[in-house]
């Protein structure tokens, strides 16, 4: 992918008093009382934000939350306003739609330096279309456009994609830049030797990412519950742990691969067994090879900790996608913990560490280690296709530097 011109290119010329449409990520939680449950997403946005209103621009915000169908107010971006205009610093404006005549006047109103927030943008069934006329109307706000929308990178949506045709510069905020130059950085030209580190319930939704990534790895661990199929196809019984019965040849098909390949492919040697899918579940430690009928694997061993961080003990770049075990449970959270510990510790002997989107990001922050890691990326979706060598919609919009 052609590296991307940034925010940090334009210069006050470009920006001052310049009306920018800025594509933000403010999907964050609220709780039933409406209250922001973790604000990442929110701090997220703030670098690029700054860096306009210190320019000069009149910056209008655009973002989703949720899957609303049609307008619903609990959906509304309103409950972001107060957080938002703290972290900035000046109080933000907001408007109750993302199109029409009211934004027009509150957007001609915005100072130099000023924000004003549009209303959800997924009020409008267009927005996920990529209504061409959807999306002149979000540009006819604007002079330039900023996506810092890395979650929604992957997705062709009016404010994501359909805006940069009608916006020009068209640039990668600072968010956004940083996410591609540790994803796309890592994966096209790593420090070796490079390891990852892929887990998850299912084989089906990491085919991609085990696909693509042992095209470039020195390692690669698997965990999660998508190792029973991987058991199975090595003719192991697994009792009743989760096994996708038509992937069976496809696991077989990708250990060979490995091999052709000289990747060194770790699977757990031992598994934590339960005998229902519940925390307070009786636990036992088993061989990988020795599941009784009537049990399930729910955790990694301590055996396979152990395997695992000797090998990641090589390396110099280490990408992690996918937990090792059920750690909802605290029974069934030691194996994914461990591994959180150990690329905290390797962070901070240098090693390039990147926790690429989705449960491991909840792992590392439940453990309190976020700040320790080299990059921890904000996209799910966005960054598992990134890792599978996916071009992202929302990015190839953008002007190339």
């Amino acid at each position: 992918m052609a590296t991307k011109r940034s925010v940090g290119d334009l210069r006050g010329g470009d920006l001052k008093g310049n009306r920018v449409f800025v594509r933000v990520d403010l999907n964050v939680p609220l709780d039933d009382s409406l209250n922001i449950t973790d604000d990442t997403r929110v701090r997220a946005a703030v670098p690029t934000i700054k860096y306009l209103m210190e320019h000069g621009a009149r910056v209008i915000l655009s973002s989703h939350l949720g899957r609303p169908k049609g307008v619903t107010p609990k959906y509304s971006l309103k409950p972001l306003v107060p957080r938002l205009s703290e972290l900035l610093g000046i109080n933000v404006e907001m408007a109750n739609d993302c199109i029409g005549e009211e934004v027009e006047k509150k957007v001609a109103a915005l100072p130099d330096g000023g924000v004003l927030l549009l209303e959800n943008v997924r009020f409008h069934k267009e927005e996920e279309k990529n209504d061409p006329e959807f999306a002149k109307k979000l540009a006819s706000f604007a002079d330039l456009y900023v996506n810092d929308a890395f979650g929604s990178a992957h997705r062709a949506h009016a404010s994501t994609e359909g805006v940069a045709k009608f916006l020009k510069p068209a640039v990668a905020g600072f968010l956004m830049q940083k996410e591609l130059d540790y994803l796309v950085g890592a994966v096209a030209n790593p420090k070796k030797p490079f390891a990852a580190i892929v887990g998850g319930a299912k084989v089906s939704t990491k085919i991609g990412v085990i696909e693509s990534l042992l095209e470039k790895v020195d390692i690669l661990v698997l965990g999660g519950g998508m190792i029973f199929t991987f058991y199975k196809a090595q003719g192991h019984q697994v009792g009743s742990s989760l096994v996708e019965e038509d992937k069976l040849d496809l696991a077989a098909s990708l250990i060979e691969k490995a091999k052709a390949k000289g990747v060194s492919l770790l699977l757990p040697t031992d598994v934590v067994i339960a005998d229902k899918f519940a925390a307070d579940a009786n636990s036992k430690i088993v061989p990988a090879s020795a599941i009784p009928d009537g049990w399930m694997g729910l955790d990694i061993g301590p055996d396979s900790t152990k395997t695992f961080n000797e090998a990641l003990d090589t390396t110099e770049t280490i990408i992690w996608n996918g937990p090792m075990g059920v750690f909802e449970f605290e029974k069934f959270a030691a194996g994914t913990e461990a591994i959180a510990k150990k690329l905290a510790e390797l962070s901070g002997k240098g090693v390039t560490t990147i926790i690429g989107g989705g449960d491991s990001v909840a792992a590392v922050e439940k453990v309190g280690l976020a700040d320790k890691m080299s990059h921890i990326s904000t996209g799910g979706g966005a960054s598992l296709e990134l890792l599978e060598g996916k071009p992202l919609p929302g990015v190839l919009a953008l002007d190339d530097a």
